[in-house]
Protein backbone atom coordinates (compact mmCIF):
# COMPACT_ATOMS: atom_id res chain seq x y z
CA UNK A 1 0.00 0.00 0.00
CA UNK A 2 1.93 3.19 -0.79
CA UNK A 3 1.19 6.68 1.10
CA UNK A 4 -0.53 9.21 -0.41
CA UNK A 5 -1.67 12.80 0.52
CA UNK A 6 -5.16 11.54 2.39
CA UNK A 7 -7.65 12.91 5.14
CA UNK A 8 -6.66 11.04 8.63
CA UNK A 9 -8.92 8.39 7.99
CA UNK A 10 -7.14 7.04 5.09
CA UNK A 11 -3.71 7.62 6.46
CA UNK A 12 -4.43 5.44 8.94
CA UNK A 13 -4.52 2.42 6.49
CA UNK A 14 -1.70 4.52 4.91
CA UNK A 15 0.41 3.96 7.98
CA UNK A 16 -0.14 0.44 9.10
CA UNK A 17 1.02 -0.31 5.21
CA UNK A 18 4.46 0.44 6.79
CA UNK A 19 4.44 -2.32 9.20
CA UNK A 20 3.41 -6.28 9.81
CA UNK A 21 2.60 -7.05 13.89
CA UNK A 22 0.98 -10.13 16.10
CA UNK A 23 -1.30 -11.11 18.68
CA UNK A 24 -4.82 -12.47 19.25
CA UNK A 25 -7.52 -13.42 21.40
CA UNK A 26 -10.82 -15.47 22.06
CA UNK A 27 -13.33 -17.24 24.30
CA UNK A 28 -12.23 -21.11 25.04
CA UNK A 29 -13.13 -23.89 22.09
CA UNK A 30 -12.92 -27.54 22.53
CA UNK A 31 -13.23 -27.69 18.72
CA UNK A 32 -10.46 -27.42 16.38
CA UNK A 33 -10.76 -24.21 14.33
CA UNK A 34 -11.27 -24.87 10.59
CA UNK A 35 -8.38 -25.60 8.76
CA UNK A 36 -7.50 -22.24 6.20
CA UNK A 37 -7.67 -22.38 2.69
CA UNK A 38 -5.40 -20.15 0.99
CA UNK A 39 -1.59 -18.79 0.31
CA UNK A 40 1.02 -18.33 3.06
CA UNK A 41 1.51 -15.14 3.73
CA UNK A 42 4.82 -14.30 3.62
CA UNK A 43 7.00 -12.90 6.30
CA UNK A 44 8.58 -9.75 6.60
CA UNK A 45 12.30 -9.85 7.47
CA UNK A 46 13.24 -7.32 10.29
CA UNK A 47 16.20 -5.54 7.77
CA UNK A 48 13.18 -4.87 5.32
CA UNK A 49 13.13 -0.75 4.79
CA UNK A 50 10.17 0.46 5.06
CA UNK A 51 9.83 1.48 1.72
CA UNK A 52 10.31 -2.66 1.02
CA UNK A 53 7.56 -2.69 3.96
CA UNK A 54 4.66 -0.95 2.07
CA UNK A 55 4.59 -3.77 -0.08
CA UNK A 56 3.90 -6.06 2.45
CA UNK A 57 0.36 -5.44 2.27
CA UNK A 58 -1.60 -8.73 1.69
CA UNK A 59 -4.76 -8.91 -0.72
CA UNK A 60 -6.84 -11.59 0.31
CA UNK A 61 -7.55 -12.73 -2.99
CA UNK A 62 -4.56 -14.59 -2.98
CA UNK A 63 -3.15 -14.37 0.78
CA UNK A 64 -6.03 -13.86 3.47
CA UNK A 65 -4.64 -15.88 6.39
CA UNK A 66 -1.90 -13.66 8.60
CA UNK A 67 -0.08 -16.19 11.22
CA UNK A 68 2.32 -15.29 13.73
CA UNK A 69 4.08 -15.74 16.90
CA UNK A 70 2.92 -14.49 20.17
CA UNK A 71 5.48 -11.80 22.34
CA UNK A 72 5.17 -9.86 25.31
CA UNK A 73 8.03 -8.38 24.76
CA UNK A 74 7.75 -4.34 25.83
CA UNK A 75 11.58 -3.25 25.89
CA UNK A 76 11.30 -1.44 22.98
CA UNK A 77 9.01 1.20 24.69
CA UNK A 78 10.75 1.51 27.33
CA UNK A 79 14.28 2.50 25.77
CA UNK A 80 12.48 4.78 23.07
CA UNK A 81 10.58 6.39 26.19
CA UNK A 82 14.43 6.89 27.82
CA UNK A 83 15.61 8.43 24.61
CA UNK A 84 12.66 11.08 24.09
CA UNK A 85 12.66 11.88 27.75
CA UNK A 86 16.61 12.45 27.43
CA UNK A 87 16.09 14.35 24.13
CA UNK A 88 17.20 12.04 21.80
CA UNK A 89 15.02 10.56 18.93
CA UNK A 90 15.20 7.07 19.23
CA UNK A 91 17.12 5.04 16.60
CA UNK A 92 14.06 3.77 14.34
CA UNK A 93 15.51 0.30 13.80
CA UNK A 94 14.81 -0.13 17.55
CA UNK A 95 11.41 0.73 17.34
CA UNK A 96 9.20 -1.95 17.35
CA UNK A 97 5.27 -0.77 17.28
CA UNK A 98 3.77 -4.01 18.91
CA UNK A 99 5.81 -3.69 22.07
CA UNK A 100 4.66 -0.10 22.47
CA UNK A 101 0.86 -1.16 22.37
CA UNK A 102 1.58 -3.95 24.54
CA UNK A 103 3.14 -2.34 27.18
CA UNK A 104 -0.56 -0.56 27.85
CA UNK A 105 -2.98 -1.49 29.39
CA UNK A 106 -5.96 -3.16 27.59
CA UNK A 107 -8.90 -4.62 30.18
CA UNK A 108 -9.74 -7.29 28.28
CA UNK A 109 -12.06 -10.28 30.05
CA UNK A 110 -9.91 -12.70 31.66
CA UNK A 111 -10.89 -16.18 30.54
CA UNK A 112 -12.10 -18.50 33.67
CA UNK A 113 -9.62 -21.71 33.01
CA UNK A 114 -5.82 -21.31 32.50
CA UNK A 115 -6.37 -20.92 28.08
CA UNK A 116 -7.03 -17.60 26.80
CA UNK A 117 -10.20 -14.84 26.15
CA UNK A 118 -10.08 -13.70 22.49
CA UNK A 119 -11.24 -10.45 21.70
CA UNK A 120 -11.71 -9.37 18.13
CA UNK A 121 -13.24 -5.50 17.85
CA UNK A 122 -12.71 -3.27 15.50
CA UNK A 123 -13.88 0.44 13.66
CA UNK A 124 -14.70 2.22 10.34
CA UNK A 125 -11.88 4.68 9.34
CA UNK A 126 -13.43 8.49 7.96
CA UNK A 127 -12.05 7.81 4.56
CA UNK A 128 -14.62 5.21 2.83
CA UNK A 129 -13.93 1.46 3.14
CA UNK A 130 -11.16 1.58 5.18
CA UNK A 131 -10.54 0.22 9.02
CA UNK A 132 -9.11 -0.99 11.37
CA UNK A 133 -9.05 -3.95 13.70
CA UNK A 134 -7.91 -5.37 16.85
CA UNK A 135 -7.47 -8.47 18.01
CA UNK A 136 -6.80 -8.81 21.66
CA UNK A 137 -5.61 -12.41 23.27
CA UNK A 138 -5.85 -12.58 27.61
CA UNK A 139 -4.56 -15.23 30.21
CA UNK A 140 -5.89 -15.44 33.64
CA UNK A 141 -4.20 -13.91 35.80
CA UNK A 142 -2.04 -15.97 38.85
CA UNK A 143 -3.45 -16.20 42.40
CA UNK A 144 -0.21 -15.58 44.34
CA UNK A 145 -0.65 -17.58 47.15
CA UNK A 146 -1.66 -20.70 44.76
CA UNK A 147 1.13 -20.40 42.27
CA UNK A 148 3.72 -23.11 42.33
CA UNK A 149 7.51 -22.60 43.30
CA UNK A 150 9.65 -21.26 41.34
CA UNK A 151 13.52 -21.63 40.98
CA UNK A 152 15.38 -18.51 39.67
CA UNK A 153 18.50 -18.16 38.57
CA UNK A 154 19.66 -14.42 38.11
CA UNK A 155 22.51 -13.79 36.23
CA UNK A 156 23.71 -10.20 36.74
CA UNK A 157 26.12 -8.12 34.41
CA UNK A 158 28.59 -6.70 36.50
CA UNK A 159 31.00 -5.50 33.72
CA UNK A 160 32.75 -1.84 33.79
CA UNK A 161 30.02 -0.29 31.46
CA UNK A 162 27.10 -1.21 34.40
CA UNK A 163 29.25 1.41 36.70
CA UNK A 164 27.11 4.22 34.82
CA UNK A 165 24.23 5.70 37.68
CA UNK A 166 21.31 3.30 36.73
CA UNK A 167 22.46 0.15 36.33
CA UNK A 168 24.21 -1.88 38.60
CA UNK A 169 22.83 0.07 41.87
CA UNK A 170 19.06 0.07 40.83
CA UNK A 171 19.60 -3.73 39.93
CA UNK A 172 20.97 -4.57 43.58
CA UNK A 173 18.08 -2.57 45.16
CA UNK A 174 15.67 -4.18 42.42
CA UNK A 175 16.78 -7.74 43.62
CA UNK A 176 17.04 -7.25 47.53
CA UNK A 177 13.19 -5.94 47.12
CA UNK A 178 12.31 -8.76 45.20
CA UNK A 179 13.67 -11.44 47.76
CA UNK A 180 11.24 -9.89 49.89
CA UNK A 181 8.07 -10.67 47.12
CA UNK A 182 9.43 -14.16 46.77
CA UNK A 183 7.53 -17.24 48.93
CA UNK A 184 9.58 -19.77 51.36
CA UNK A 185 9.45 -22.79 48.68
CA UNK A 186 11.05 -20.54 45.98
CA UNK A 187 14.85 -20.97 45.64
CA UNK A 188 17.40 -18.70 44.07
CA UNK A 189 20.62 -18.35 42.77
CA UNK A 190 22.90 -15.68 41.68
CA UNK A 191 25.32 -15.90 39.16
CA UNK A 192 27.79 -12.50 38.07
CA UNK A 193 29.91 -11.82 35.06
CA UNK A 194 32.05 -9.57 33.72
CA UNK A 195 35.52 -10.99 32.12
CA UNK A 196 34.42 -14.06 33.95
CA UNK A 197 31.21 -15.66 35.37
CA UNK A 198 31.19 -16.46 38.88
CA UNK A 199 28.45 -18.17 41.35
CA UNK A 200 27.73 -15.88 44.01
CA UNK A 201 25.21 -18.37 45.36
CA UNK A 202 24.33 -21.71 44.28
CA UNK A 203 20.19 -22.53 44.49
CA UNK A 204 19.13 -21.34 48.20
CA UNK A 205 15.54 -21.82 49.27
CA UNK A 206 13.78 -18.46 50.45
CA UNK A 207 14.10 -19.01 54.05
CA UNK A 208 18.08 -18.06 54.02
CA UNK A 209 17.04 -14.92 53.07
CA UNK A 210 20.27 -13.54 54.49
CA UNK A 211 22.41 -15.23 52.90
CA UNK A 212 21.09 -14.22 49.20
CA UNK A 213 21.34 -10.63 50.52
CA UNK A 214 25.02 -11.13 51.23
CA UNK A 215 25.38 -12.14 47.44
CA UNK A 216 23.57 -9.43 46.37
CA UNK A 217 25.96 -7.36 48.18
CA UNK A 218 29.29 -8.66 46.70
CA UNK A 219 27.91 -7.35 42.87
CA UNK A 220 30.76 -4.75 42.09
CA UNK A 221 31.69 -3.79 38.80
CA UNK A 222 34.51 -4.96 37.00
CA UNK A 223 36.03 -5.76 33.73
CA UNK A 224 34.11 -6.72 30.58
CA UNK A 225 31.46 -8.33 29.56
CA UNK A 226 31.66 -12.04 28.85
CA UNK A 227 27.71 -12.24 28.34
CA UNK A 228 28.19 -15.80 26.71
CA UNK A 229 30.29 -16.91 30.13
CA UNK A 230 27.42 -15.73 32.06
CA UNK A 231 24.48 -17.15 30.69
CA UNK A 232 25.99 -20.55 30.01
CA UNK A 233 26.99 -20.86 33.85
CA UNK A 234 23.35 -19.12 34.68
CA UNK A 235 22.02 -21.97 32.69
CA UNK A 236 23.87 -24.76 34.11
CA UNK A 237 23.45 -23.62 37.48
CA UNK A 238 19.68 -23.74 36.94
CA UNK A 239 19.81 -27.20 35.11
CA UNK A 240 21.80 -28.34 37.90
CA UNK A 241 18.97 -27.45 40.29
CA UNK A 242 16.17 -27.73 38.04
CA UNK A 243 12.75 -28.71 39.54
CA UNK A 244 10.24 -30.20 37.68
CA UNK A 245 7.32 -29.65 39.82
CA UNK A 246 8.38 -25.91 39.85
CA UNK A 247 8.92 -23.09 37.30
CA UNK A 248 12.40 -22.90 36.13
CA UNK A 249 13.92 -19.33 34.86
CA UNK A 250 17.14 -17.53 34.31
CA UNK A 251 16.67 -13.49 34.41
CA UNK A 252 19.02 -12.04 32.72
CA UNK A 253 20.56 -8.44 33.49
CA UNK A 254 22.47 -6.73 31.62
CA UNK A 255 23.02 -3.49 29.48
CA UNK A 256 23.49 -6.11 26.52
CA UNK A 257 27.15 -5.11 25.34
CA UNK A 258 28.65 -8.15 24.89
CA UNK A 259 32.26 -7.84 24.31
CA UNK A 260 34.20 -11.03 25.24
CA UNK A 261 33.96 -14.75 25.05
CA UNK A 262 31.85 -15.56 22.31
CA UNK A 263 30.40 -12.43 20.47
CA UNK A 264 28.71 -13.93 17.95
CA UNK A 265 25.16 -13.24 17.65
CA UNK A 266 24.08 -17.00 16.57
CA UNK A 267 26.55 -18.74 18.87
CA UNK A 268 24.96 -17.08 22.15
CA UNK A 269 21.55 -17.49 20.78
CA UNK A 270 22.00 -21.32 19.75
CA UNK A 271 23.13 -22.09 23.44
CA UNK A 272 19.59 -20.20 24.83
CA UNK A 273 17.61 -21.92 22.33
CA UNK A 274 19.01 -25.40 23.48
CA UNK A 275 18.26 -24.63 27.41
CA UNK A 276 15.09 -23.44 26.62
CA UNK A 277 14.36 -26.92 25.13
CA UNK A 278 14.79 -28.07 28.36
CA UNK A 279 12.23 -25.87 30.04
CA UNK A 280 14.03 -23.41 31.11
CA UNK A 281 12.75 -20.31 30.34
CA UNK A 282 14.37 -16.60 30.40
CA UNK A 283 13.68 -13.17 30.99
CA UNK A 284 15.87 -10.48 29.50
CA UNK A 285 15.91 -7.15 32.20
CA UNK A 286 17.63 -4.29 29.99
CA UNK A 287 19.36 -1.23 31.24
CA UNK A 288 21.69 1.54 30.77
CA UNK A 289 21.55 4.40 28.29
CA UNK A 290 23.91 2.44 25.95
CA UNK A 291 21.58 -1.07 25.45
CA UNK A 292 22.05 -3.70 23.31
CA UNK A 293 18.43 -3.97 22.28
CA UNK A 294 18.70 -5.97 19.39
CA UNK A 295 20.82 -9.09 21.33
CA UNK A 296 18.19 -8.61 24.19
CA UNK A 297 15.17 -9.03 22.26
CA UNK A 298 16.12 -11.91 20.25
CA UNK A 299 18.27 -13.49 23.29
CA UNK A 300 14.14 -13.46 25.25
CA UNK A 301 12.72 -14.86 21.86
CA UNK A 302 15.00 -17.81 21.43
CA UNK A 303 14.88 -18.25 25.29
CA UNK A 304 11.38 -18.73 25.09
CA UNK A 305 10.90 -15.88 27.56
CA UNK A 306 10.05 -11.86 27.18
CA UNK A 307 12.31 -8.62 27.29
CA UNK A 308 11.89 -6.07 28.94
CA UNK A 309 13.57 -2.56 29.76
CA UNK A 310 14.20 -0.29 33.13
CA UNK A 311 15.38 3.06 33.37
CA UNK A 312 14.17 4.29 36.75
CA UNK A 313 14.06 2.87 40.21
CA UNK A 314 10.56 3.06 40.26
CA UNK A 315 10.08 1.17 36.92
CA UNK A 316 12.33 -1.64 38.50
CA UNK A 317 10.10 -2.00 41.68
CA UNK A 318 7.11 -2.48 39.52
CA UNK A 319 9.17 -4.98 37.35
CA UNK A 320 10.26 -7.08 40.73
CA UNK A 321 8.27 -6.02 43.01
CA UNK A 322 5.22 -6.00 41.59
CA UNK A 323 5.15 -7.97 37.93
CA UNK A 324 8.12 -10.70 38.43
CA UNK A 325 6.26 -12.35 41.42
CA UNK A 326 2.86 -12.17 40.16
CA UNK A 327 3.88 -13.99 36.96
CA UNK A 328 6.95 -16.32 37.39
CA UNK A 329 4.57 -19.47 36.28
CA UNK A 330 3.20 -19.90 32.24
CA UNK A 331 0.10 -19.94 31.61
CA UNK A 332 1.01 -21.32 27.47
CA UNK A 333 3.72 -22.37 25.52
CA UNK A 334 4.47 -21.83 21.82
CA UNK A 335 1.64 -20.02 21.36
CA UNK A 336 0.60 -18.86 17.94
CA UNK A 337 -1.55 -17.07 16.07
CA UNK A 338 -3.97 -16.86 12.97
CA UNK A 339 -6.68 -14.44 11.58
CA UNK A 340 -8.28 -15.93 8.65
CA UNK A 341 -9.93 -12.86 6.65
CA UNK A 342 -13.29 -13.43 4.54
CA UNK A 343 -11.64 -11.99 0.74
CA UNK A 344 -15.79 -11.29 0.35
CA UNK A 345 -16.12 -8.49 2.89
CA UNK A 346 -11.72 -7.99 3.18
CA UNK A 347 -10.08 -6.51 0.05
CA UNK A 348 -6.65 -6.29 1.51
CA UNK A 349 -5.18 -6.19 5.69
CA UNK A 350 -1.82 -4.96 6.70
CA UNK A 351 -0.41 -6.35 10.49
CA UNK A 352 1.14 -3.80 12.64
CA UNK A 353 4.70 -4.82 13.85
CA UNK A 354 5.88 -8.78 14.91
CA UNK A 355 7.97 -8.47 11.84
CA UNK A 356 10.15 -11.23 13.56
CA UNK A 357 7.45 -13.34 14.55
CA UNK A 358 6.01 -14.51 11.11
CA UNK A 359 5.02 -17.95 10.53
CA UNK A 360 3.74 -20.19 7.73
CA UNK A 361 0.02 -20.76 7.27
CA UNK A 362 1.12 -24.05 7.94
CA UNK A 363 3.44 -23.69 10.73
CA UNK A 364 -0.15 -22.65 12.83
CA UNK A 365 -0.68 -26.48 13.58
CA UNK A 366 3.45 -27.45 13.56
CA UNK A 367 3.77 -28.47 17.71
CA UNK A 368 7.29 -28.47 16.67
CA UNK A 369 7.46 -24.81 15.46
CA UNK A 370 8.38 -22.64 18.13
CA UNK A 371 5.99 -19.67 19.48
CA UNK A 372 5.46 -17.35 22.59
CA UNK A 373 5.44 -18.19 25.48
CA UNK A 374 2.94 -16.78 27.67
CA UNK A 375 2.47 -16.15 31.62
CA UNK A 376 -0.24 -15.25 33.66
CA UNK A 377 -2.66 -11.97 33.30
CA UNK A 378 -0.77 -11.25 29.99
CA UNK A 379 -2.63 -9.76 27.13
CA UNK A 380 -1.27 -9.28 23.60
CA UNK A 381 -2.62 -7.49 21.06
CA UNK A 382 -2.41 -7.32 17.05
CA UNK A 383 -3.55 -4.12 14.87
CA UNK A 384 -4.66 -4.43 11.30
CA UNK A 385 -5.48 -1.92 9.06
CA UNK A 386 -8.10 -3.33 6.35
CA UNK A 387 -9.33 -1.81 2.97
CA UNK A 388 -12.86 -3.58 2.47
CA UNK A 389 -14.88 -4.04 -0.22
CA UNK A 390 -17.52 -2.18 -1.04
CA UNK A 391 -20.90 -2.52 0.52
CA UNK A 392 -19.47 -5.98 1.86
CA UNK A 393 -21.61 -7.80 4.86
CA UNK A 394 -21.11 -11.20 6.34
CA UNK A 395 -18.23 -12.47 8.44
CA UNK A 396 -14.84 -10.12 8.35
CA UNK A 397 -12.59 -12.26 9.97
CA UNK A 398 -11.65 -15.32 12.56
CA UNK A 399 -9.04 -15.48 15.36
CA UNK A 400 -7.40 -18.18 16.25
CA UNK A 401 -5.12 -18.98 18.89
CA UNK A 402 -3.17 -22.38 19.90
CA UNK A 403 -1.04 -23.16 22.49
CA UNK A 404 0.53 -26.05 24.61
CA UNK A 405 0.10 -26.86 27.85
CA UNK A 406 3.38 -25.81 30.22
CA UNK A 407 3.05 -29.06 31.81
CA UNK A 408 1.45 -32.19 29.63
CA UNK A 409 2.37 -30.39 26.11
CA UNK A 410 -1.29 -31.20 25.27
CA UNK A 411 -1.99 -28.53 22.61
CA UNK A 412 -5.69 -26.64 22.38
CA UNK A 413 -7.46 -23.98 20.70
CA UNK A 414 -9.41 -21.01 21.29
CA UNK A 415 -11.54 -18.57 18.53
CA UNK A 416 -13.48 -15.57 17.68
CA UNK A 417 -15.14 -14.26 14.79
CA UNK A 418 -16.08 -10.41 13.95
CA UNK A 419 -19.09 -9.68 11.52
CA UNK A 420 -18.69 -6.56 9.54
CA UNK A 421 -21.65 -4.49 11.11
CA UNK A 422 -20.17 -5.13 13.96
CA UNK A 423 -17.26 -2.32 13.39
CA UNK A 424 -17.73 0.83 15.53
CA UNK A 425 -19.28 3.58 12.95
CA UNK A 426 -16.05 5.81 13.55
CA UNK A 427 -12.98 5.16 15.61
CA UNK A 428 -12.00 8.77 17.02
CA UNK A 429 -15.97 8.78 18.33
CA UNK A 430 -17.53 5.64 18.03
CA UNK A 431 -14.64 2.94 19.11
CA UNK A 432 -13.56 1.87 22.72
CA UNK A 433 -11.24 3.78 24.58
CA UNK A 434 -8.75 1.41 24.84
CA UNK A 435 -8.60 0.84 20.96
CA UNK A 436 -8.51 4.29 20.27
CA UNK A 437 -5.31 4.63 22.43
CA UNK A 438 -4.09 1.52 20.78
CA UNK A 439 -4.27 2.86 16.95
CA UNK A 440 -2.57 6.27 18.87
CA UNK A 441 0.24 4.59 20.19
CA UNK A 442 0.66 2.54 17.52
CA UNK A 443 0.93 5.85 15.16
CA UNK A 444 3.56 7.50 17.40
CA UNK A 445 5.52 4.66 17.35
CA UNK A 446 5.21 4.18 13.36
CA UNK A 447 6.41 8.53 13.01
CA UNK A 448 9.02 7.71 15.08
CA UNK A 449 10.41 5.11 12.84
CA UNK A 450 8.91 6.25 9.98
CA UNK A 451 8.30 9.97 9.79
CA UNK A 452 4.40 9.00 8.93
CA UNK A 453 1.52 8.39 11.17
CA UNK A 454 -2.33 8.18 10.12
CA UNK A 455 -1.86 11.09 7.85
CA UNK A 456 -0.79 13.07 10.91
CA UNK A 457 1.80 15.14 12.58
CA UNK A 458 3.09 15.34 15.72
CA UNK A 459 0.60 18.19 17.13
CA UNK A 460 -2.08 16.22 15.90
CA UNK A 461 -1.20 13.07 17.31
CA UNK A 462 -1.08 15.05 20.52
CA UNK A 463 -4.34 16.15 20.51
CA UNK A 464 -5.58 13.08 19.98
CA UNK A 465 -3.14 11.58 22.88
CA UNK A 466 -4.49 14.48 25.02
CA UNK A 467 -8.48 13.85 24.90
CA UNK A 468 -7.78 9.59 25.37
CA UNK A 469 -5.93 10.92 28.27
CA UNK A 470 -8.49 12.51 30.01
CA UNK A 471 -10.94 9.91 29.04
CA UNK A 472 -9.21 7.05 30.22
CA UNK A 473 -7.51 8.35 33.17
CA UNK A 474 -4.68 6.65 32.24
CA UNK A 475 -0.96 7.73 33.83
CA UNK A 476 0.19 6.28 30.63
CA UNK A 477 -1.25 8.03 28.51
CA UNK A 478 -0.95 11.08 30.31
CA UNK A 479 3.11 10.15 29.85
CA UNK A 480 2.10 9.39 26.12
CA UNK A 481 1.31 13.23 25.97
CA UNK A 482 4.70 14.06 27.23
CA UNK A 483 6.56 11.92 24.60
CA UNK A 484 4.66 13.29 21.91
CA UNK A 485 5.39 17.05 23.25
CA UNK A 486 9.12 15.75 23.73
CA UNK A 487 9.20 14.27 19.89
CA UNK A 488 8.43 17.37 18.67
CA UNK A 489 10.65 19.71 20.56
CA UNK A 490 14.17 17.08 19.15
CA UNK A 491 12.47 16.14 15.96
Amino acid sequence: MRIRPLAAGAGLVALLALSACGGSGGSTSADRAPDPVGANQQPVRPSQAPSQQEDAEQDTATAQISTFALDVDTASYGYARRALQEGRWPAPAEIRPEEWVNAFRQDYAQPQDDGFAVHVDGAKLPSRDEAVLRVGLQTRASDAAGRRPANLTFVVDVSGSMAEPGRLDLVKTALLKLLDQLAPGDQVSIVSFSDEAQVLASMTPLTARAELREAIDELTVNGGTNLEGGLVTGYQEASKAFRPAATNRVILLSDGLANQGSTEWQAILDRVKEYAGRQVTLLTVGVGRDYGDELMEQLADNGDGMAVYVSSQEEADKIFATQLPANIELRARDAKAQVVFNPSVVESYQLIGYDNRALATEEFRDDSRDGGEIGPGHSVTALYSLRLKPGAKGQLAQATVRWQDPDTRNASEASKALQADELAPSVWDKAPVRLQVDVVVAAFAVYLRDRKAFGMDLPELGEQATRLAAASEDPMVSELVTLIGKAGAVG
